[in-house]
């Protein structure tokens, strides 16, 4: 309580002139190459700018870049808006383009985006404005990861040590908004527009991001109207606002472009036996998690890959809850009642949905004789102990997934390395035989077809238990104008958004 009343106090003091929101955990590097947790992407948004973006409907449309066109399959020539100034007065150019991309491709930096980029043969610069691309060969992200935002070369271009540079906590983009002082764990992060922004000021001057890790207080916050952005839970939503708290939000609801999962440690003896794996997947009723969780508002995961889109089959029939077979499959694999099944599930707090989803599973498991501990640790904790180091049994997490399905980074067996995202330890030649064939399809419906075996494939090796697509739930302060919802989300135009 004491804490609720010290952040109370804290934003009363400015809610008339900023806009406020919360952030439930601390950004490790406000970087486009390096910002890997969901965090540090979220500021990193704001600062920076990409070539490209995607527009409220979902397709890829002009940012950095004015204009673009493909002089062959392999080559693609750029250009780049005049008169874009970086945060500190210097101006954007081509060479900053250039040394982004050779930059990323220093031994020095650590990041699985690099994979994005591995088909960039080289970079020309034409003119201060116009750049060539050219790939070694087609690729059908050749435009899209030109989302990347870019970084400023007269900054960069002299740091020895970039993961730990400065200008991480401190950095300088081209971006609708900037930092004023340096980023400090655990503290309120404060930006404020860009006077100079190539397409318009924002109208709202400054933003304030209240650290608040627990989504109660998040909710008490926005129920005492401290906040004028947030998420609400579907159990908030069905059983604890008021129409009193109708009368200040309007509420925005779509299916989130994600998905959460539990991910077994494939190094582990136990669970290199597919039996095991398949056997922990049909004991788990998704179903009664999503009932007990979200009362109605999300749906079944069953697979990488999103529902509607052209990498989802639509023959496919996931496996269903099963707990018969799954007991006959632990007894095959050498389990019993006398000599169970038995391994730690790790998850992060801050996130009350997931730790509730552990203990759903942990009581769907013990019907089948499975035991399983949950154990919780801080997100950074989580990420530097656990999932990075691949210290862990079993882990409970979630990805958000581009509108442009990739299964490279996460389902290759190249992602099986230091600072990549498949840290299960997933290898299968013919799915590695697949992603890479489909990386020079630029046919559409090729493209679906192969993506649809992936999805087959994936999940026929259960390296995941697939569990639930949450329904995205936010709520927007009435005095805010000019919100329109799009595929995309509720923010894609917030720099036209005005607070009354």
């Amino acid at each position: 309580m004491k804490l609720f009343i010290l952040i109370l106090t804290l934003i009363s003091f400015t809610l008339a002139q900023s806009f406020h929101r919360s952030i439930s955990s601390s950004p490790t590097r406000i970087n486009p190459l390096l910002a890997t947790d969901s965090a540090s992407g979220e500021i990193t948004g704001w600062i920076f700018n990409g070539l490209v973006k995607f527009d409220k409907n979902g397709k890829i449309a002009p940012d950095l870049a004015k204009s673009w066109y493909f002089e062959n399959n392999t080559t693609l020539i750029f250009e780049l808006r005049d008169g874009i100034f970086w945060h500190d007065g210097k101006k954007f150019g081509a060479e900053d383009v250039k040394f982004t991309f050779e930059f990323m491709k220093s031994p020095k930096v650590v990041t699985p985006y690099k994979s994005d980029f591995k088909y960039v043969k080289k970079i020309e610069i034409l003119d201060k404005t116009h750049i060539k691309i050219v790939y070694k060969k087609p690729y059908f992200k050749a435009l899209a990861i030109w989302m990347m935002g870019i970084l400023p070369k007269h900054l960069w271009k002299n740091e020895k040590e970039p993961m730990q540079s400065k200008l991480n906590k401190a950095p300088v983009g081209t971006g609708p908004y900037k930092m004023v002082k340096p980023l400090k764990v655990n503290s309120a992060i404060e930006l404020i527009s860009n006077k100079k922004y190539f397409i318009h000021p924002p109208y709202i001057k400054k933003q304030i991001f209240h650290y608040i890790a627990d989504p109660a207080t998040e909710f008490m916050m926005l129920k005492a109207k401290k906040l004028d952005i947030g998420s609400l839970s579907p159990l908030q939503l069905a059983k604890e606002i008021t129409p009193e708290f109708k009368k200040n939000y309007n509420i925005y609801e779509k299916a989130s472009n994600s998905y959460t999962y539990l991910g077994f440690n494939l190094k582990k003896k136990m669970f290199q036996d597919k039996r095991v794996r398949e056997a922990i997947t049909l004991a788990i009723d998704k179903k009664e998690i999503i009932n007990l969780l979200f009362f109605s508002h999300g749906k079944i995961c069953n697979g990488p890959f999103m529902p509607n889109t052209l990498a989802y089959p639509k023959d496919f029939d996931p496996p269903k809850y099963n707990p018969k077979r799954a007991i006959k499959l632990l007894k095959e694999a050498g389990y019993t009642k006398e000599h169970p099944l038995e391994f730690t599930l790790t998850t992060n707090t801050g996130n009350e949905t997931r730790v509730y989803a552990a203990e759903i599973i942990q009581q769907q498991l013990l019907k089948v004789g499975i035991k399983m501990k949950i154990r919780t640790l801080e997100w950074q904790a989580f990420l530097n102990t656990v999932v990075f180091p691949r210290n862990f049994e079993a882990v409970l997490l979630g990805w958000g997934l581009s509108l442009i399905p990739d299964a490279y980074s996460i389902w290759h067996s190249d992602g099986d390395k230091n600072g990549g995202f498949n840290f299960i330890g997933y290898h299968n030649k013919k799915v590695d035989k697949l992603i890479k064939e489909s990386e020079s399809i630029i046919d559409q419906e090729k493209f679906s077809k192969n993506y649809q075996k992936l999805f087959k494939m994936i999940v026929a090796d259960y390296p995941y238990v697939f569990l639930y697509i949450p329904n995205s739930i936010t709520v927007v302060n009435k005095k805010v104008k000019n919100v329109s919802p799009s595929i995309i989300g509720v923010e894609h135009n917030f720099i036209d958004w005005i607070k009354e």
